[in-house]
């Protein structure tokens, strides 16, 4: 169907395309005839344009994309032009990388162009720089362009943001009107019209126009659209690579390996997490981090665990937490977290440590399938006072500890388990310790 066909651009184009249109129905007198009744009837051109979505950090997933879909294009007769459609705010991918995806859109047999649209989008960094390489540039209403960085693409290629004098185009974004009039974009744009004259500006688009039932001019695209997105498969690890959800991911994933590794559970948040970090490690990998501050969001769970295995949230915790703020702080190079992201992550880390593993622990430790009695009877070191409570080591690990008897254990004094009380050991000096008047001679 030509009206399903054409829909897309019409998106693109919006109600009216100002400039001359290939196709146009007139009377005698040059008026514009009325327009078809019969929008089917319509004989589509026999071309199209390639329209691809490229939203988030251009990353190698959609790099990849990107030079599949010109292979794809450029190896069909019928296609006009390849459509960058973006909302991006940067790139992801290589100096290399880069420099091959730009170059295959700057040789490309194809036309080539870039749309910074819905209103409200952006393209940014490494994504905007493509403005150099690309054949047509446009950017609708609400939406910007530019914060370009460290350039990537050699000075003899050409800049289009060579007439911007108003703002630091390294630093700060062109709004629609200002990339017009420093001529980095066509235009002029109108509010009204999403896009203005751009699809128009290909070369070879063919629309009609003619006169609606009011007698307002109405503009049909006849060359057909094409729009193209990431697989579902490629859309996950895209996804993945993204700021955000790589750090989500990837302390959800080794937060659920704690979890798992103190409640003795059948091993569901295992795997969860295992697929968490995996995913999170994944898009760490693809982004601009600092291996240090990997590091640190390890090490922080590291001083967590200490804690948690005596149920007694204290220095380690403390210091665990400020070590995560500190590694999530510094995690990315160039790359920014929203506060709202941040402060989520830490106030669920805090929630984390003080309140969800202690009461976990204690519910799983205090029923009858987790037993501990072969503890009672084992000799250990009190690394506290115990008077009449304190922390003692037994085999490597503390606990919680509450003297029998109220006799009193001075801290390095070795002592014996007598009796448990869920997360509760009851202790007594190895030597010296009140007996039960039954033991007595």
């Amino acid at each position: 169907m030509l009206l399903v066909l054409a829909a897309p651009v019409a998106v693109l184009i919006g109600a009216v395309a100002p400039a001359t249109p290939a196709s146009a129905q007139t009377s005698g007198d040059g008026e514009l005839e009325a327009c078809p009744t019969d929008l089917d009837a319509i004989a589509a051109a026999d071309n199209e344009i390639r329209i691809l979505k490229v939203a988030g950090l251009l990353d190698p997933v959609v790099a990849g994309f990107v030079l599949d879909q010109l292979d794809e294009a450029e190896a069909d007769p019928d296609a006009l032009a390849v459509v960058l459609w973006v909302n991006s705010r940067g790139s992801a991918i290589s100096d290399a990388d880069y420099r091959e995806l730009a170059t295959r859109l700057r040789e490309s047999p194809l036309q080539t162009a870039l749309w910074v649209g819905q209103p409200g989008s952006t393209a940014e960094g490494g994504t905007a720089e493509l403005a150099a390489v690309v054949d047509l540039v446009g950017v609708t209403p609400n939406s910007s362009i530019g914060r370009l960085g460290e350039r990537r693409l050699p000075a003899e290629w050409g800049d289009p943001f060579a007439g911007v004098t108003d703002v630091d185009i390294e630093t700060e974004l062109l709004s629609a009107e200002q990339s017009v009039a420093a001529g980095v974009s066509v235009g002029p744009l109108q509010n009204t019209v999403p896009i203005g004259s751009f699809a128009t500006e290909l070369e070879g688009f063919d629309v009609l126009r003619c006169a609606d039932e009011d007698g307002n001019l109405e503009t049909i695209p006849l060359t057909q659209a094409r729009i193209s997105g990431l697989s579902l498969t490629s859309q996950l690890f895209h996804t993945a690579a993204s700021p955000e959800v790589a750090y989500l991911f990837f302390a959800l994933g080794v937060s659920l390996l704690v979890f798992e590794l103190f409640t003795a559970g059948v091993g569901i948040a295992g795997v969860i997490g295992a697929g968490f970090t995996a995913l999170g490690s994944y898009g760490l990998a693809i982004l601009p981090t600092r291996w240090w501050a990997i590091g640190l969001i390890l090490l922080a769970f590291a001083l967590l665990a200490v804690d948690i295995q005596t149920n007694v949230p204290r220095f380690y915790t403390v210091a665990g937490l400020a070590v995560f703020v500190l590694g999530s702080w510094f995690l990315y190079d160039g790359v920014t977290i929203s506060w709202v992201t941040l402060a989520a992550v830490w106030i669920g880390a805090v929630l984390y440590a003080y309140t969800g593993m202690p009461s976990m622990v204690r519910t799983r430790f205090s029923t009858p399938t987790i037993g501990r009695k072969w503890m009672i009877g084992e000799v250990g070191e009190a690394v506290t006072d115990v008077d009449p409570e304190g922390t003692v080591k037994i085999r490597d690990v503390t606990w919680r500890a509450i003297t029998n008897r109220a006799t009193p254990v001075e801290n390095g004094g070795k002592v014996r388990v007598i009796g448990i009380d869920r997360l509760l050991l009851e202790i007594e000096p190895e030597e010296g310790g009140a007996r039960d008047y039954r033991e007595r001679s």
